[in-house]
């Protein structure tokens, strides 16, 4: 058990460190203040804020959707239906099977609708696309902290007369809002830091996207494209980029575990 957790240990730290002492020299203040102009994948100037606005556009609208799609389908398996019952147990394992499914597989279904719809590649399609991603993420997330709360204090609720929607939210959510917060940043972590369901969708600019019909770039893509380039300061600004990503990450995981800590002292354990 030491060892294994001194190698994930280690191997997290040498990721991280590897990307740093890449990345740094090249980071600057241009790179997250302005968007490419003419020639930045060849060594002109510019930066990426285009691709660091359209990741949080895509991330925060795909986690928006998902939430208000997933909370109900939880609230319903857990308080409407038994939560050990047959169609929960089904709904559990359908979400599980696409957890699995790779990210590239959702950006082919993605297109595909789009192809059948007559859709250009744009904000919405790239936002719905991460949103069939992440849904059994924050689905599955939700579902084991509504597991936990204890049976008596919703059967107290039925018992004083409160109806299922009022104890579904006054109740249960209340209860559940730390781990309901932990699979908002969660999934937000998850749809910032995807490429390949994007690459076919969503599309990529130079540009800060004003329409959610219009083309959109994000920062994996940015990161591949610039690592594709020939010129060397070029493929290092894609190890900044990278900083960048894995600092917004790293950000939504403590805010994830500050907001955690914080709603749990609230909690009442069974």
């Amino acid at each position: 058990m030491i060892f294994s957790l001194i190698f994930l240990v280690s191997l997290l730290i040498s990721v991280i460190i590897a990307v740093l002492i890449k990345g740094l020299p090249s980071l600057s203040w241009q790179m997250i203040s302005q968007s490419p102009v003419g020639g930045y994948y060849m060594g002109k100037g510019g930066g990426v804020l285009n691709a660091i606005l359209g990741s949080i556009y895509l991330a925060s609208i795909s986690t928006f959707f998902s939430l208000i799609i997933g909370l109900p389908v939880v609230l319903y398996m857990n308080i409407y239906k038994k939560g050990n019952s047959k169609f929960s147990s089904f709904i559990r394992l359908s979400m599980d099977v696409l957890w699995g499914v790779p990210s590239i597989v959702f950006g082919a279904f993605g297109f595909t609708v789009m192809v059948f719809l007559g859709l250009k590649t744009s904000l919405l399609a790239g936002a719905i696309t991460l949103t069939i991603m992440i849904l059994p993420v924050i689905i599955r997330a939700m579902d084991e902290i509504f597991k936990t709360i204890p049976q008596g204090m919703l059967d107290a609720s039925f018992a004083l007369g409160a109806t299922r929607w009022e104890t579904s939210i006054k109740i249960a959510v209340k209860q559940a809002l730390p781990g309901i917060t932990t699979a908002i940043l969660l999934s937000f972590g998850r749809a910032i830091g995807d490429a390949a369901s994007v690459i076919f969708t969503a599309g990529y600019t130079d540009r800060i996207p004003y329409s959610a019909l219009k083309p959109v770039a994000s920062l994996p893509l940015s990161i591949f494209f610039q690592l594709s380039a020939p010129v060397q300061e070029v493929q290092n600004r894609a190890y900044a980029s990278a900083v960048i990503l894995t600092i917004i990450i790293l950000i939504i995981s403590i805010i994830s575990r500050i907001l955690y800590s914080k709603y749990d002292k609230h909690r009442v354990n069974g």
